[in-house]
């Protein structure tokens, strides 16, 4: 047989080895000679001498570089010496350029590397792996340098799609969005962009947690997508203290989970969470709400992290003042009896001179419970300064008028429900109005004979039907940052008792709220709009005209000062700023008008007090979040040049 030392470049074999003797040692097919290690270096060379090749063994069909590889090749086929050769050059046949890119990341021969006819069938082995082709062969041509190497292949026809893991995808909206890749060759890239409308399809939908997993191809035309919707876990509620720590809550877990619409079982959705979120809010029983999500695609569990408000508040107190003289005052106020979320309260207020009370008994209505509607019963007798008939009067000489007051006494019941997507409230309300002096004596008119009720005795009586439709979009009722409100309202009165009046009340409020963060805190700031309007047809006892102007309506003004007429319109804008917690800062302005409608009250109280009709005005103002509400704190300055400090609880819209 004859040998001859291989080239370094192609097939010599260096080894260092550990000193030892001059030994040949002989292996398969040559041998190899050892020499002794060079002085100092503890190591040996060796040069190994394999047998040269010939033309027969090279015409060896199981050698032969020809000889196509491809995946249908005999497994018996024995490959006597699996000889490493250099790859000159590489070329893909019968793919897109997408394709030829994978498989390029799948095979290890590379253009100027070694190869030989193992490599190529582990090649063959891992294009079919991928499930992108039906057929796949290597085919090697020998030349003087090595082999030149053609990957023949045959990418699959795309032919259905198959989906695992869904709920709610159906096939018929998968075989659409893959609709580009039917009865077409497969195309990875097209595969990519069809799982991202997938993904893009669920979040349009409102499934925030479902996603695609994997998209696998098979060689028969089956592309299985498995896909995680997002179905979940355990529904959990967690109360948090004001720290943020957990407490002991006061409301009843199975109250709240009865009105939630995200059940155990379902896939998550973001605009049912939503939905939920703003139905927690609009309990009144929060300050916080938030929704936290544990798990992965396949399976979460969802837990709503609640913040009590102080449900229960006892006040009391005392004062005077030249309508009551000394007088003392108690209260209370639950607004969730029981953890039902049910309400009471109640307040009096006893002087010498008079004796004052307002209580109220509620339970909203349940969405659980769609046929017992939500109800309020209320009653009360309340004496106040009339804002009417406030005012100086045009008398002569020294004569002077103090301004009455209204004693207003009655009750009412009102029942709720929603109707679609309007919260509907409808009612059935007495009340009996006085008109006084100071010592208690009736006043029907003033002493430039001005009515000061409906009836010539000073004393009306107003039995009533109201109608009220509401939407409220708001994130929170009692704290807005973003939604909306819109109501409109009648209240139709009958002509039962003293004065019989018969009239048409006609209301309409809109507010709107804008989340900004033009100084980047972590609490958003809040642009808040509102426009309402009014009048009242028919007959009108003057202490029902609209009063303009004070704390809840044009700030600026004292209650009243503005306007009292038979209709209005009243515009207000506020940037709410936060500050630290709880404190917060706004920054205001107000526009009233009584539209022209002040000489179609009776005795025209506006006109003959000297009320301007409109006015506008602007101010800041300080918020504070405390445990009774939040306490508002205006100063306003009025388009007449003057200014007032004005309070409240609870923001003006």
């Amino acid at each position: 047989m004859l040998y001859k030392i291989l080239s370094i470049s192609t097939f010599i074999t260096l080894t260092l080895e550990q000193r030892g003797e001059n030994k040949p040692s002989v292996k398969k097919g040559g041998f190899c000679l050892r020499f002794p290690s060079w002085e100092g270096l503890g190591v040996g060379l060796a040069f190994c001498l394999l047998p040269q090749l010939t033309t027969q063994a090279l015409a060896n069909p199981n050698l032969s570089p020809t000889n196509d590889i491809s995946a249908r090749s005999s497994s018996n086929h024995t490959i006597i010496n699996d000889l490493a050769v250099t790859a000159t050059d590489v070329q893909i046949v019968g793919v897109s350029a997408e394709l030829e890119q994978v498989i390029f990341k799948q095979i290890s021969t590379r253009p100027g590397g070694s190869t030989s006819h193992n490599q190529l069938e582990k090649d063959v082995a891992a294009i079919l792996n991928t499930g992108l082709f039906t057929e796949a062969s290597a085919t090697p041509a020998s030349n003087q340098d090595g082999w030149d190497v053609v990957y023949q292949v045959t990418p699959v026809v795309v032919k259905s799609v198959q989906l695992s893991g869904n709920q709610v995808l159906t096939p018929d909206i998968a075989n659409d969005l893959f609709q580009s890749q039917l009865d077409n060759p497969i195309n990875p890239v097209t595969l990519n962009q069809g799982a991202e409308k997938l993904n893009q399809w669920y979040k349009d939908n409102g499934y925030a947690i479902a996603q695609v997993i994997a998209v696998q191809p098979t060689a028969n035309g089956i592309v299985k997508i498995e896909v995680a919707e997002g179905v979940i876990g355990e529904i959990n509620l967690g109360f948090l203290d004001e720290e943020g720590k957990p407490s002991q809550g006061r409301t009843r877990e199975e109250f709240l989970k009865e009105d939630l619409q995200l059940k155990s079982g379902q896939l998550f959705r973001m605009d049912v969470a939503q939905q939920d979120l703003q139905q927690l809010y609009q309990l009144g029983l929060f300050n916080q709400v938030d929704i936290s999500l544990n798990g992965d695609a396949r399976k979460i569990d969802v837990t709503y992290e609640l913040t009590e408000r102080a449900a229960r508040t006892v006040n009391v107190g005392g004062g005077y003042n030249d309508t009551h003289g000394i007088f003392g005052t108690i209260s209370y106020k639950d607004n969730n009896i029981g953890g039902v979320n049910q309400k009471l309260g109640f307040e009096v207020q006893l002087s010498p001179r008079d004796l004052q009370f307002e209580g109220n008994y509620g339970s909203p209505y349940r969405a659980t419970n769609p046929d017992k509607p939500g109800y309020n019963v209320e009653a009360f007798r309340r004496r106040t300064v009339s804002r009417t008939f406030e005012g100086d009067l045009p008398l002569e000489g020294n004569q002077e008028f103090e301004t009455p007051n209204e004693g207003h006494f009655g009750g009412g019941i009102t029942l709720t429900k929603p109707v679609k997507d309007w919260d509907t409230s409808v009612g059935l309300n007495y009340e009996r109005t006085s008109i006084r002096d100071r010592d208690g004596n009736l006043l029907p008119e003033d002493p430039l004979g001005n009515p000061l009720s409906f009836s010539d005795t000073g004393i009306d009586d107003l039995v009533s039907l109201s109608l009220e439709v509401a939407n409220d979009q708001r994130d929170n009722p009692l704290n807005p940052t973003q939604g909306s409100l819109l109501s409109f309202s009648t209240e139709q009165s009958l002509p039962i008792g003293s004065g019989n009046i018969l009239m048409n009340r006609l209301q309409a409020n809109y507010s709107h709220y804008q989340r900004l963060s033009l100084f980047g805190s972590d609490n958003p700031e809040v642009l808040a709009f509102n426009v309402q309007g009014g009048t009242t047809i028919g007959d009108l006892p003057p202490y029902r005209a609209f009063n303009l102007g004070g704390q809840n309506s044009v700030r600026g003004y004292s209650s009243g000062d503005v306007a009292s007429g038979r209709s209005y319109v009243l515009a207000s804008a506020e940037y709410r700023i936060p500050i630290f917690n709880p404190v917060g800062a706004v920054l205001f302005a107000d526009f009233a008008s009584d539209l022209g409608s002040a000489p179609s009250v009776p005795g025209e109280p506006g006109i003959v007090r000297g009320k301007p009709g409109s006015g506008f005005g602007y101010g800041a103002g300080l918020r504070v979040d405390s445990p009774i509400g939040i306490l508002r704190a205006d100063y306003g300055f009025n388009a007449q040049g003057n200014s007032k400090l004005q309070f409240g609880i609870g923001q003006r819209f």
